[in-house]
């Protein structure tokens, strides 16, 4: 971006002809989170502990502690977050310039109402490609799929019952095509994870986990307000804490848009 290009950009948010979008879904002890069965162990909640409040331990001031689980909330998955990618970068060596992107949002509402279950097909991804161009490389892929509206009960939004939870994701064949046939960055939910809520029983299991995070790719969750990006001509910036060893990190998300 040359110096007239970036003064454009800062130009275009000052006037408002540029909008900056939160995607982020805001974190709380309430924020929906993953709940794994037994005898897999789950992440700690996030929590806030005060340390000082204007009072004596801290008179002019007020701090916390915060604790938290990297995958709650709006996180990023790092590579090193699944066995396949084991010798990938942690999130605090992902390379900046792959944390802003191109943002392709694939509408997936109309099918998801019908299915909680819905996997996303390659025909899926061709026929989104057909009307809007091949994904390009450094594009993260969004699917927007209603599920943001189910945040405000962790019931509704891991939609879970004696078989498993039910939510929408990616089939296996998808999975493998987006991590090895296109050179996107990495793929973007509304879901408390970028796999189906039953995708632990697929194979392999976890797919998009298994095939993104192993082909140098990321995943992002509980995302919101997809509905306000256009197909394409967004961009995305995506900014985790730089956790040294970090397998992923809550995450805030913004995306910019033409008004």
């Amino acid at each position: 971006m040359t110096a007239s290009a970036l003064s454009g950009f800062l130009a275009g948010i000052a006037d408002g002809s540029l909008e900056v979008i939160d995607l982020t879904t805001p974190l709380s002890a309430e924020t929906p989170a993953l709940r794994l069965p037994a005898p897999f162990a789950n992440l700690i909640d996030f929590s806030l502990e005060e340390v000082s409040a204007y009072n004596e331990p801290g008179p002019f001031w007020r701090h916390n502690n915060i604790h938290t689980g990297e995958h709650i909330g709006t996180h990023l998955d790092a590579p090193i977050h699944w066995i396949s990618g084991r010798d990938g970068d942690d999130v605090s060596q992902i390379p900046v310039e792959r944390l802003v992107g191109k943002a392709a949002v694939l509408d997936l509402t109309a099918k998801v109402a019908d299915n909680p279950d819905y996997l996303l097909t390659v025909a899926d991804v061709e026929e989104w490609e057909s009307e809007h161009g091949e994904l390009g490389a450094g594009t993260w892929l969004l699917l927007r799929t209603g599920w943001e509206s189910r945040g405000g009960s962790e019931a509704e939004f891991l939609n879970a019952d004696e078989t498993g939870s039910h939510t929408p994701g990616v089939s296996v064949e998808c999975a493998e095509w987006l991590a090895t046939k296109r050179d996107i960055t990495g793929l973007g939910v509304e879901t408390v994870g970028v796999d189906a809520g039953l995708a632990g029983g697929f194979d392999p299991a976890f797919p998009v986990h298994y095939f993104f995070l192993g082909n140098d790719k990321y995943g992002l969750t509980s995302l919101k307000n997809l509905g306000r990006l256009p197909a394409t001509g967004a961009a995305i910036v995506v900014s985790p804490l730089p956790i040294v060893g970090g397998t992923g990190s809550p995450s805030r998300v913004l995306a910019v848009v033409e008004r």
